[in-house]
């Protein structure tokens, strides 16, 4: 199924709550902004925040005789979403399975979804480095990965953590594309000045330490939280802000 997928691009992070599906969302936006098709697998099975960020809860979705067909977000078919997300009735609704479940659903992700023609296809992934990763790298053998972008926050316990998400990465062969340091300041709404209201450069230090590219860093700005439950881009909407820098900046070096 994807083998009409020219590039596949992971979106990982060793913590949980440092913005990898915000990441993942806008980074997917930011690229069909930039005229291409893309997909975006979302294999958090625990807390899937797709289908909330993207505005698509309550679509249903349907299987024909190739496989699952995903969500697209519009006629044009620009982008297209899958999420377990999808599948449960409720959003509130916990997803309570023990680990050869989750490993049999994210295969049946990975290699049951008809996804059509496709410049690019991310994959949010689950915090951690557990069975959800390893299945995900047994089913990634056949398949040509282009790499890892790593999610992290700036404070010390997240940079830990995300540490250990670049071990993985390097013990699995994991090609890592580089840091991005989410939650980097506060931009306030009325003068746009950003203040540390947390550490710093965190995002920055870690990826001199590990020899990893430094992508660029986002800071919490409460304009790009009212795109949530949308299918708008930061590059169209925010295109003078700090966050859209960063996502241009992305779209540059993963197309280049």
């Amino acid at each position: 199924m994807l083998d009409k997928v020219k590039h596949v691009i992971l979106v990982l992070s060793g913590k949980g709550g440092v913005g990898k599906s915000t990441v993942s969302t806008q980074l997917a936006l930011a690229l069909r902004e930039s005229g291409l098709k893309v997909g975006l697998l979302d294999i958090d099975l625990c807390g899937p925040s797709v289908p909330y960020l993207l505005g698509l809860e309550g679509r249903d979705i349907y299987q024909c005789d190739e496989g699952w067909v995903p969500i697209y977000t519009d006629e044009s078919k620009s982008l297209a979403v899958m999420s377990i997300g999808f599948l449960l009735k409720n959003r509130n609704d916990p997803v309570i399975w023990r680990g050869p479940k989750k490993t049999m659903m994210i295969k049946q992700f990975l290699t049951d979804v008809k996804w059509d023609e496709l410049d690019y296809l991310i994959i949010d992934t689950p915090p951690g480095t557990s069975d959800e990763h390893i299945t995900v790298m047994e089913c990634m053998r056949d398949v040509r990965c282009d790499g890892a972008i790593i999610v992290t926050t700036p404070q010390g316990v997240a940079l830990d953590d995300v540490r250990k998400e670049i071990t993985f990465c390097k013990k699995t062969g994991i090609q890592i594309l580089g840091i991005v340091e989410n939650m980097s300041g506060f931009v306030c709404p009325h003068c746009t000045t950003c203040t540390n209201i947390f550490s710093s450069e965190g995002g920055v230090e870690l990826a001199k330490m590990t020899g990893v590219p430094h992508l660029g860093t986002v800071p919490i700005d409460p304009r790009v939280s009212v795109l949530n439950g949308t299918t708008r881009s930061v590059l169209t909407e925010l295109p003078e802000s700090g966050t859209a820098a960063t996502f241009k900046l992305l779209v540059e070096k993963i197309t280049a």
